[in-house]
């Protein structure tokens, strides 16, 4: 009497449920096929039910092979090939190694395959079609890959989970709606970070309060998360989670995928290049609006470093540095007053730099008085940027030109064709048209540019004109209008420059 293990497979991406091949029916199928034969008699049944047929670290099979070697079962029964593995290698080292060497007997029904019974023409046949169910998953991946591809370059979501924040909205599963609940955490951590908050600090706020971290508030929702690179016992925030989530697009309303690949069907992921991500605009709701996302990105720009895990980072943290030696000044606490020393001073040794010291309260004076100077001359509209109509006509005036070229070179190039101009004077004609052509984009390039300079500078101007007067500094400011403190010292005097992103 043959003690049979059933095995059961239904996989979610790699094409199977094409087949319609439904657990019930593999199950039903198969007790029918024990049921007539008088020498069998099911001992177990095992059930993968959503894993790949690409690889064997399913918990089901890992079962089975257990049970097989401690004698359990002695005969493995499939509905067919496909059912038990796609990796061609995988299937013929357990078909023709594992299961001889522990005496298990293995069927698979469709593929009227019986190891008891099987032919020299079986064992000839059986890789092939093992191949043929290892090309098929492939072929499958790459079609799924290709479809998923093209629904992200139109900005359709296409994850398993939506990210932190968001939910996948139940009329359309390829869009997404904010989940408020944990867009409030979100607006918190853009709101902390921009207060002067470091993530260190954050993190420690948002786990004092007992606030469940991404991976946690998935579970406690009830959904089927699982984070690969998270511990199993990490269900508090950490520095990487804080990180991500102040540097994801996604909650300034814009989709961005692609960010991984697998080289292998079930291979794994590994990072792509960001130039490769997948990224369209306004897909969605925002969490956080496009000012405070921008401060916050300018700030992380400045690579913070935070001295103290239970302290707000330094006021000018990440803004000021050492003009000698070119190191960031560093926060340090004197009897109650703040400075900012020079890093190299401060870490390695006084022999390699001076101190550079400046109190926080008179640098901040010092910055007020000439923000202040600034925001005084924005009172007039003086400052606007040209009129968008004159650069249509200037771009138009360019691509003008570079289109009769393109039909002068042409009609060079005929008359060269037709006899009537000699190669040298066709390739001393070509030369001149390129050379223009080149002189003409090299004018466009520096008009865009000096445009992008101009519409920058007007939208700093436009942000300054909320301000009116400024009694005081945070980092939200000097995030939108200072771009970067420079102290110099020598034995005679201390000099400090202040360098705003644009003057007036």
């Amino acid at each position: 009497m043959y003690q049979v293990g059933i095995y059961l497979r239904l996989s979610n991406d790699d094409g199977d449920k094409a087949e319609s091949d439904s657990i019930s029916s593999q199950r039903s199928m198969i007790e029918n096929y024990v049921d007539k034969h008088e020498d069998m008699l099911v001992r177990k049944e095992y059930c993968d039910d959503g894993y790949t047929g690409t690889n064997f670290k399913r918990p089901g099979m890992q079962e089975l092979l257990r049970d097989a070697e401690n004698g359990l079962i002695n005969c493995v029964v499939v509905k067919d090939l496909s059912r038990f593995g796609r990796n061609y290698i995988e299937v013929g080292k357990y078909l023709e190694q594992y299961f001889p060497m522990h005496s298990i007997r293995f069927i698979a029904i469709n593929d009227n395959y019986d190891s008891l019974y099987a032919t020299p023409n079986d064992e000839f046949i059986m890789p092939i079609r093992n191949v043929f169910n290892a090309h098929y998953s492939k072929d499958i991946s790459k079609k799924v890959k290709s479809s998923f591809r093209i629904k992200q370059s139109e900005g359709e979501f296409v994850g398993a989970f939506a990210g932190y924040g968001y939910q996948k909205d139940p009329k359309d599963r390829h869009k997404l709606m904010i989940d408020e609940e944990a867009a409030v955490i979100v607006r918190r951590i853009f709101r902390m970070y921009i207060e002067g908050q470091g993530k260190i600090s954050i993190t420690h706020r948002l786990n004092e309060e007992k606030i469940p971290c991404p991976s946690e508030y998935k579970r406690l929702k009830g959904l089927a998360y699982h984070n690969a690179k998270r511990l199993e016992s990490t269900k508090y925030w950490t520095y990487a989670t804080v990180s991500r989530i102040l540097c994801n697009e996604m909650y300034i309303g814009n989709m961005v995928q692609n960010r991984t690949e697998r080289k292998t069907v079930r291979g794994k992921a590994t990072k792509m290049q960001e130039e490769k991500w997948i990224i369209v605009k306004g897909t969605h709701e925002p969490i956080i609006d496009r000012e405070t996302w921008e401060i916050a990105q300018e700030l992380l720009k400045r690579k913070n470093r935070q001295l103290n895990m239970n302290t707000n980072i330094g006021l000018f943290s990440g803004f000021i540095k050492c003009g000698d030696c070119g190191r960031n000044c560093s926060k340090v606490v004197r009897r109650g007053t703040v400075y900012y020393l020079c890093g190299t001073y401060k870490r390695y040794s006084s022999k390699l730099c001076s101190d550079h010291g400046v109190q926080e309260a008179m640098l901040e004076q010092l910055i007020l008085e000439k923000l202040n100077e600034e925001l005084s001359k924005v009172e007039d509209d003086d400052f606007r940027r040209p009129k968008a109509a004159k650069r249509k006509v200037d771009t138009e005036g360019y691509q003008a030109r570079l289109k009769k070229l393109y039909g002068l070179k042409k009609e060079c190039y005929e008359d060269y064709k037709g006899g009537l101009l000699t190669k040298e004077e066709y390739l001393l004609y070509r030369e001149d048209y390129t050379k223009e052509e080149e002189l003409i984009r090299g004018q466009m390039e520096a008009v865009t540019s000096l445009e992008q300079e101009k519409s920058e500078r007007n939208a700093w101007i436009e942000n300054l004109r909320k301000y009116k007067r400024l009694e005081h500094l945070d980092r939200s400011v000097l995030a939108c209008i200072l771009d970067g403190i420079t102290v110099y010292e020598t034995e005679e005097e201390k000099r400090i420059e202040i360098k705003l992103k644009y003057r007036l």
